[in-house]
């Protein structure tokens, strides 16, 4: 499907139901809003490079104006610096819309961008949690090995 219909999904179907002109309208200003012109509207996913294929996704979590936006990885497989795009992005959206964000990520580029509260999950267990702020110097070995990409530690690696 083209990008404004992929953006659009969610308005279209269950019960907000907009009109194909309506859904559209929205996906063009959403796709506006992160940064992206209207004229890819009739394009297709595959035919954007990575960067874009991030931001449409982004204005496809914001179309329907959600409260709650999760984030899977949203920065892997792009290049530092439209990582830095994507999560400068990210955190405009998250402040301006007062909408909850939450980031499942390994890039702590991203977590010094983004978060306001950090958890370390580890095993399924949380290991660390606390205000990023602090997530630095919080001391715990599992989280020091984990920011400082350390082979060695309490976290066992397959070598």
């Amino acid at each position: 499907m083209p990008v404004w219909q992929n953006v659009a999904f969610r308005l279209q179907s269950g019960v907000l139901k907009q009109t194909n002109k309506h859904a559209r309208e929205i996906a063009i200003e959403k796709l506006r809003r992160v940064g992206l012109s209207p004229d890819i509207a009739d394009q297709l996913p595959a035919e954007l490079s990575g960067g874009m294929q991030k931001r449409v996704g982004l204005a496809r979590a914001i179309a329907a104006n959600p409260e709650i936006i999760f984030f899977d990885e949203p920065t892997t497989g792009l290049d530092p610096i439209m990582a830095g795009i994507i999560n400068e992005l990210i955190r405009e959206i998250v402040v301006e819309t007062g909408v909850t964000a939450m980031t499942i990520t390994h890039d702590m580029s991203s977590v010094d961008a983004i978060a306001d509260t950090v958890a370390m999950l580890h095993d399924g267990i949380i290991q660390w949690s606390g205000p990023k702020k602090n997530f630095r110097k919080c001391g715990d070995p599992f989280v020091n090995q984990f920011i400082n990409g350390r082979a060695n530690g309490p976290i066992e690696t397959l070598r």
